[in-house]
């Protein structure tokens, strides 16, 4: 089996695997607080893991191999963002709405 080239149109910002440009993928630091809302709808709760690491937060989503009406399919992805220093990282939670939006919010310091 040969792999087949991959071409590409000009390079782009690229951030999230499963964004659609529709505003989905979001940061916000403000005074209050650090906030990351993510699309990722493919995945069940127990699927995400979400940790801090130091000043990292860390995301990790993997589902097995599954099988849909085009064969089958497997993800994994990985994502860290540089929490601020003014980041709480004690106040970190995360929230997955029923859109398959995963929100990360966490507080400043006092």
């Amino acid at each position: 089996m040969s792999a087949i080239e991959v071409t590409a149109d000009a390079a782009s910002t690229w951030d999230w695997p499963l964004q659609h440009n529709d505003g989905v993928v979001k940061v916000h630091n403000n005074k209050e607080k650090f906030e990351v809302g993510l699309d990722v709808q493919f995945f069940t709760p127990k699927e995400i893991e979400v940790k801090v690491s130091g000043q990292e937060l860390l995301i990790h989503c993997r589902h097995e191999t599954r099988s849909d009406s085009h064969g089958t399919i497997a993800r994994e992805i990985n994502r860290a963002y540089k929490l601020p220093d003014d980041v709480d990282v004690t106040t970190v939670k995360s929230h997955l709405g029923t859109r398959g939006v995963l929100t990360i919010t966490a507080s400043k310091k006092a």
